[in-house]
């Protein structure tokens, strides 16, 4: 399992001075198979820790970290039907289909979102716990004009 790192200085600054209270997390590449992904990675410098898999979200995943680039979450399909399913249908070489942010507070990020006229936020998957982040609740989003983001509780 990944623990969330540190929120660092810089990460604590731009929670603190952004509109939503968001700090950026990681990226998330969906893919039929891991492989490719972390063999490509790796060959990058990043450091991917074993594939686990949550029942709970019905894939499997991994973190990639590097020290100076974003960090890349894999996930792939569980066994049976689940939340990639469609997606790679469409795109079955893989893509990068979110983007993660952590917050301290979700249900005021969320407020505060929602009051934008710019884009609409709609919940595509509630709050529930998830095995890579030791058990802190995610939850996934689709902002209007922008696309899928997934937000993880600062507390677990």
């Amino acid at each position: 399992m990944s623990s969330l790192p540190h929120i660092s200085a810089e990460l604590k600054y731009s929670r603190d001075f952004n509109r939503y209270g968001l700090s950026f997390h990681h990226m998330g590449l969906g893919v039929k198979d891991p492989a490719a992904a972390t063999s490509f990675l790796s060959a990058l410098g990043y450091a991917v820790e074993p594939l686990i898999h949550d029942p709970l979200q019905n894939v499997r995943l991994t973190m990639a970290y590097h020290p100076v680039m974003p960090s890349v979450e894999i996930i792939c399909p569980g066994t049976g039907a689940g939340p990639l399913d469609r997606l790679l249908e469409v795109h079955p070489d893989g893509i990068v289909y979110h983007l993660c942010f952590v917050t301290a507070d979700l249900d005021a990020s969320l407020d505060l979102m929602e009051q934008e006229r710019e884009f609409r936020v709609h919940c595509i998957s509630d709050p529930k716990p998830a095995v890579l982040f030791d058990m802190r609740k995610v939850s996934f989003y689709m902002l209007s004009g922008f696309g899928v983001i997934e937000i993880i509780e600062d507390q677990p």
